[in-house]
């Protein structure tokens, strides 16, 4: 069941705003062509500008060099400007804003009511995606912060809408809450076709749910791409830091569990992880830290690490601590990134072009 009356979206975003204030002046210049499936997350710095792209797309700031164009259909240009309420988009902010004086089915009729497509099966579809069931009758005091963000997004998706705006829906989340709510909105991404806009400082949520990153800083796009790529970039791995860590999709092949572990499968081959339940042949995503990868010439069998991935050197470059490189691995048709001392990049010998051992110590299961 689709929400939006188009399979698929293709949309083209310019704006350029420049703010005063008592400080200094704040320009934001974007130009991007994102996909019309799956979630973007908009990801960046606290003053970066992506809650300023999200209230351009909305309708919420004008500018005069801006431009939208959102399935063909023009919604900003120099001749045109939709206002926000004739935008057919769904926006989830931090605060679930409900209605104090309505239930949440209450909250969701009301969304039902401004949608001209009628209830039909969708209002059932919601529900059971967002596991709203058993919260129907009560008032938004009487749930939990995780609760009323369910409902608040349950409550723009009935709206319908050909965009889903998310302005960090899970900052004001505890930790526990947060991780309540993320599978819903992985939930989200493979129950509806509606393409989603995710704001986000959080590199976890970014890695887990995104398809496709835009990397902003300073009012500018730095980066943009499919997941995947964008986070196995050097230039990207530069800007993270310590973060830096690419993102894979695995698929789960084996079961061990004398030793509570489970092995996934990647074109590169395969690494053994923590086993978290994972069904058998289902794709997950994993994430590799830079800092968790070691290298070697040969493939040593008499350590503790028990992933060992033969790799080619495609890439070096500096890293932001004088003393690091950082070192882009082709791995299968993906890349792992590793963070090596530079005294160990000349005692080696490693450029590019070598083959060598990538031992990963560590990596993560996202989903």
């Amino acid at each position: 069941m689709s929400l939006s009356a188009q399979s698929s979206m293709q949309a083209r975003f310019k704006f350029e705003v420049t703010r005063d204030n008592d400080e200094a002046a704040f320009f934001f210049d974007v130009d991007i062509m994102l996909p019309g499936q799956g979630i973007t997350a908009i990801f960046g710095p606290s003053g970066s500008g992506k809650t300023t792209l999200l209230r351009c797309i909305s309708g919420l700031e004008r500018s005069s060099e801006g431009v939208c164009v959102v399935n063909g259909i023009t919604w900003q240009s120099k001749s045109v400007f939709t206002p926000v309420h004739r935008r057919p988009l769904g926006v989830v902010f931090q605060e679930s804003s409900l209605f104090a004086h309505l239930t949440a089915e209450g909250n969701l009729q009301y969304a039902v009511r401004r949608s001209s497509k009628g209830q039909g099966i969708v209002f059932e579809q919601v529900i059971q995606v967002m596991g709203i069931a058993a919260l129907l009758q009560r008032y938004p005091h009487q749930l939990s912060g995780g609760e009323r963000q369910r409902v608040a997004i349950a409550r723009a998706l009935l709206t319908q809408p050909q965009l889903l705006l998310m302005d960090e829906p899970l900052a004001s989340l505890d930790k526990a809450r947060k991780q309540e709510v993320l599978p819903y909105l992985e939930h989200i991404r493979t129950a509806f076709e509606v393409p989603i806009l995710y704001v986000s400082h959080s590199l976890e949520e970014v890695t887990r749910l995104a398809d496709h990153v835009v990397l902003m800083d300073s009012g500018r796009v730095i980066a943009q791409g499919g997941v995947t790529d964008v986070f196995s970039r050097l230039d990207t791995a530069l800007w993270l830091e310590e973060d830096t860590a690419v993102v894979l999709q695995a698929q789960v092949v084996e079961r061990d569990n004398s030793w509570h572990l489970m092995r996934v499968r990647y074109s590169g081959g395969d690494l053994w992880l923590r086993d978290n339940g994972t069904a058998l042949d289902q794709w997950v995503r994993v994430r590799v830290h830079a800092k968790d990868v070691s290298l070697a010439l040969t493939k040593h069998e008499d350590s503790s690490i028990v992933n060992r991935l033969e790799v080619k050197i495609v890439e070096v470059g500096q890293d932001h601590d004088e003393a690091m490189a950082l070192v882009r691995l082709l791995s299968g048709d993906v890349f792992l990134m590793a963070r090596i001392t530079r005294r160990s990049l000349q005692q080696l010998g490693l450029m590019v072009g070598a083959v060598v051992w990538a031992q990963v110590k560590s990596a993560a299961m996202l989903s």
